[in-house]
């Protein structure tokens, strides 16, 4: 995780500035590294209700607050108003609607032209042929997952 962790922060670039999603956050590690690397705004999501605790401990060492959201990504994307200029996805690998969620999000009110979203995923699970209004610019494998880079586009 530590590997993966960096090498997608490497690709991302400079964060000072930007503002970065965290869906399925989990521990809050992704956010917190993101907040920790310049990113302004940071929102994490998390519906698991066993992750809070850690999650609010996590993000509370952050340099920067970190707004966590306890609720389904469905319904935070539901309710999406605000674009970001970096989205990270990390469903648990058994989640079988990650492919229509990144079509929801894609589609949404968080997804600007200049958007980076990144989405991680068991290598098994393959990208279907086509996501409307999304281009994947760059998959990296990490043993037996891979992280994807798509960017609004066809």
């Amino acid at each position: 995780m530590d590997q993966m962790r960096e090498s997608v922060f490497a690709c991302i670039g400079d964060l000072s500035g930007r503002s970065f999603l965290d869906i399925f956050s989990g521990s809050g590690v992704i956010a917190l590294e993101a907040a920790s690397r310049g990113a302004v705004y940071v929102e994490a999501v998390e519906n698991d209700p066993g992750k809070r605790k850690k999650l609010l401990g996590n993000v509370s060492i952050s340099p920067v607050r970190i707004n966590c959201r306890f609720m389904s990504a469905e319904l935070y994307v539901l309710r999406a108003k605000r674009a970001f200029d970096c989205i990270f996805l990390d469903p648990p690998f058994p989640y079988r609607f990650k492919w229509e969620l990144l079509e929801r999000i894609a589609a949404s009110g968080l997804v600007s032209d200049e958007t980076l979203i990144m989405m991680h995923r068991p290598w098994e699970d393959c990208q279907p042929a086509e996501i409307p209004a999304l281009q994947r610019t760059e998959s990296r494998e990490y043993g037996r997952s891979v992280v994807d880079f798509f960017r609004p586009g066809a």
